[in-house]
């Protein structure tokens, strides 16, 4: 027996080396076709296992247990009531699936905490070979409980994080050349959130865009388009090809230059509001890491003050796309005005509950909620007194969520490919350039983002590569 499994190890050995020897020889535009397929196929793949399980987990958790039947977008069933049975279990439900996500990640894969994306951009600057199969499985498991019982996360992480996986594991099995294997986790970080999303083109530019604060790196957008045509098209062939949030503003028409005004103003406000998610967020991760209790029951306490917001605000649940939705046309009228006014806050702190306690998930997808009623309530406060306000809340919606997240990501261009191609619509981009570039200079005034582990430039990773320790 021993010699068999001798002979078969010898075996792959060999094999993985033969692997090698040919990616490693070939040219660079066929080796970035068959691994940017590669990566795409994963991130394709991986999206549609995470968005099953984060179904059943939302309806066995939330749906069968509480009652509450979350709003959805137009994609996914375009379901806009909200309907909370047993409102008073809330707060259990989420403390529940805060504390098995806490016992799954800190006893199986501690780097699995938080919302990934961070880890994955660190991984990529110092060792692409480093992130581990193991941390993609508990991260997929962990996000699922953690959001489905309503915790306030975007799916966009750990499908990130599967893809960055796999391509951490190509860089380790290949042998790929430290340059290809930072390119390969960097493309599998942008092709998962590319596939999740179904916005290939934004997903390609962040590829380039996400690791850097005041920088791009360039040798990673032809591996994205690839990776993430392929991811989406994977993706979209199971759950279908339609925009997530329809086609928002295929009414709007930018044609009034009065509005210039207003959008300047919603950058003015979204680069605040964005600095200030920043802010809460970290001094949540400070706050946790001073809490004198067990990192296994964290989770659970960030997911007992999630439920209690929520017996007032149900919104805060989730990932909140089925309240973007609602916010994207003037069913928004619908909602009190107090809740439009204080969701953005509301969503702020509940993220930062359930992701900086240690619970699983992503930061991107919330950071689109916040920016939307951000937006929403700019529309609701000036519609009824301003000249040139649109007949609908979609363009200023669709703008903020723009400027708002891509401006504290410090990826303003992709960010706004990104929404467009989520809400089938480039209308509003136009008007958006007036608030994504004043939102993205006020953040940079204060040199802040989302992502901590983004260097200022690519310089500064071939000065610490330069610097580094040569073996002797």
């Amino acid at each position: 027996m021993s010699s068999l499994a001798a002979a078969w190890r010898g075996h792959a050995f060999s094999l993985r080396k033969h692997l090698a020897r040919r990616v490693g020889s070939m040219s660079y535009l066929r080796r970035w076709l068959l691994l940017g397929t590669l990566l795409g196929i994963v991130a394709g793949l991986g999206a549609i296992v995470f968005y099953a399980a984060l179904s059943l987990a939302t309806h066995l958790l939330l749906g069968e247990l509480a009652g509450y039947k979350v709003p959805t977008p137009f994609a996914e069933g375009n379901n806009l009531r909200s309907q909370v049975g047993h409102s008073w279990l809330l707060p259990a439900i989420v403390a529940l699936g805060g504390l098995v996500s806490g016992v799954l990640v800190f006893t199986f894969a501690p780097e699995a905490e938080g919302h990934g994306t961070d880890a994955a951009i660190s991984a990529v600057h110092h060792d692409p070979r480093s992130v581990r199969v193991r941390t993609v499985l508990v991260k997929i498991i962990a996000s699922a409980v953690t959001i489905g019982s309503g915790g306030s996360g975007g799916r966009e992480g750990p499908t990130a994080q599967i893809s960055a996986g796999f391509g951490s594991l190509l860089a380790r099995v290949l042998e790929l050349s430290p340059e290809d294997g930072r390119i390969a986790v960097s493309v599998g970080i942008a092709s998962g959130i590319g596939s999740i999303f179904g916005a290939p083109l934004g997903g390609a530019l962040l590829a380039a865009e996400l690791l850097y604060r005041d920088d791009m790196d360039i040798s990673a957008l032809v591996p994205g388009f690839i990776a993430s045509i392929v991811g989406y098209t994977v993706f979209s062939a199971v759950y279908g090809f339609t925009p997530l949030f329809g086609f928002a503003a295929s009414s709007y028409h930018f044609h009034e230059p009065i509005q210039l005004a207003w959008f300047a103003l919603i950058g003015v406000i979204c680069g605040g509001v964005g600095l200030l998610y920043a802010k809460c967020f970290y001094g949540g991760v400070d706050l946790f890491a001073r809490l004198p209790v067990s990192r296994f029951l964290k989770p659970a306490i960030g997911g007992l003050v999630v439920g209690l917001i929520a017996l007032v605000m149900p919104q805060v649940l989730g990932t909140g796309y089925g309240w973007i939705q609602r916010g994207l046309s003037r069913s928004l009228l619908s909602i009190p005005l107090w809740i439009v006014l204080a969701l953005p806050l509301a969503k702020m702190l509940a993220t930062t509950l359930s992701i900086s306690s240690g619970g699983s998930g992503g930061i991107f997808g919330p950071g689109m909620v916040i920016g939307a009623f951000t937006g929403a309530a700019v529309w609701r406060l000036l519609a009824p007194i301003a000249p040139g306000i649109p007949h609908d809340p979609a363009a200023f919606v669709i703008v903020a969520m723009m400027a708002c997240f891509g401006s504290i990501a410090r990826a303003p261009l992709a960010m706004m490919l990104v929404v467009s191609e989520m809400t089938g619509s480039f209308e509003a981009l136009a008007p958006a350039m007036v608030a994504v570039g004043i939102a993205t200079l006020i953040v940079e005034h204060f040199d802040d983002t989302i992502y901590r582990s983004q260097l200022h430039r690519r310089a500064e990773r071939a000065g610490n590569a330069e610097q580094a320790p040569q073996p002797a």
